[in-house]
């Protein structure tokens, strides 16, 4: 009987684009634009699949450009081309009783060839059956305390460790440069000890720069006498909850940013096309608005972009940048990009990225 459903899986994924080459994803339909939200548009096959803000930051899945596996974070409003990301986003689950990290971006995936975890969407969380990523569901529209919101769920597809998540994204209207993530299981997940969610192209940004309660630490000097692995990476550096700057409310937030006044005017006639930045400076951060006591910060870094020998122009910096906790489920992290200075987070009651400030 396991086998029988395994093939019957297998053809449906086959038949829904799932199986074999993705569609191009210039020939499927654009997002539309309603009432100051982006998403795509009614009808669910052959489009792209975008959420997020008509004059903000937006979320995207493949096959829209890059790898399987990742969100990508799109953020025009600080000057980054049409589809060009400022960062991805991978989900890496640990689970209860072992200490290694399942990667989506690097799994190799059970239902489409080649490496990186099949995402797809959906509009609610009750049916986990997986779905071309290119029959996207549009996200419910709603309201949390008097603020519209637009809520989009995201499956992905079961890691070799046995994790089988799913994540809940909300945009809210009065904060346009940002997204909450929540993180859950699906009824077949085997237990997490940590559902990971990572910002994991610092690089690009060149980020080099996190700011802490005491001040502010540089990849240079974290990582001045760092060993490197055979793929690039320096080990992470840690950092507790006392290190973490608090907001007058209370939340976490861990932002980075670049040494640089202005890392599009840098020289970077060596480094590869999709290498170079684009769009002015702004401060990357993750929030978490409920700090449990076991919350830590967590940083690695490369000194040459991924998957080449290309020297970073200004050296070592940044590539994950990210906020851990034991997994509960429902933990709920907000990543964003602001053109703001990171001491702008801080205050109360302020709406980041509030167009009438």
């Amino acid at each position: 009987m396991a086998q029988l459903s395994l093939t019957l899986l297998a053809m449906s994924l086959a038949s829904s684009g799932l199986r074999g080459s993705e569609p191009a994803w210039r020939g499927l339909a654009d997002p539309v634009v309603e009432d100051g939200w982006i998403r795509p548009p009614a009808g669910g096959r052959g489009a792209k699949p975008v959420w997020g803000f008509a004059e903000g930051l937006r979320i995207g899945l493949a096959p829209l450009p890059g790898p399987r596996g990742l969100l990508r974070v799109y953020t025009p409003y600080v000057g980054q081309p049409d589809w060009r990301m400022i960062n991805f986003l991978a989900v890496e689950p640990i689970a209860q009783g072992r200490t290694d990290r399942c990667f989506s971006e690097l799994e190799p995936s059970s239902l489409a060839e080649g490496i990186g975890k099949v995402m797809w969407s959906a509009d609610q969380p009750d049916d986990w059956t997986p779905r071309s990523p290119a029959h996207p569901a549009r996200g419910v529209t709603g309201a949390e305390n008097g603020v519209r919101t637009l809520t989009v769920f995201l499956g992905i597809e079961r890691f070799q460790n046995g994790a089988a998540v799913f994540l809940r994204l909300t945009f809210r209207a009065d904060r346009p440069w940002e997204v909450q993530i929540a993180t859950f299981t699906q009824p077949t997940s085997v237990p997490l000890s940590y559902c990971v969610v990572t910002a994991t192209m610092g690089n690009y940004a060149r980020l080099r720069q996190l700011h802490l309660a005491d001040g502010v630490v540089t990849a240079h000097d974290l990582f001045a006498d760092a060993t490197f692995s055979a793929i690039g990476f320096a080990a992470h550096k840690r950092f507790g909850l006392e290190r973490l700057p608090r907001g007058l409310d209370g939340a976490v937030i861990l932002a980075a940013t670049s040494d640089e006044q202005d890392p599009a005017g840098a020289d970077q006639a060596a480094v590869a096309p999709g290498w170079r930045y684009a769009g002015r400076p702004a401060t990357q951060y993750w929030r978490c608005d409920q700090p449990p006591p076991g919350l830590l910060a967590l940083v690695n870094a490369r000194r040459t972009y991924w998957a080449s020998n290309n020297p970073i122009p200004g050296g070592v910096s940044f590539e994950n940048v990210e906020l851990i906790t034991p997994f509960q489920a429902g933990q709920t992290w907000t990543f964003g990009v602001t053109p703001d200075p990171p001491v702008a987070l801080l205050g109360a009651g302020r709406a980041v990225g509030d167009p009438k400030k």
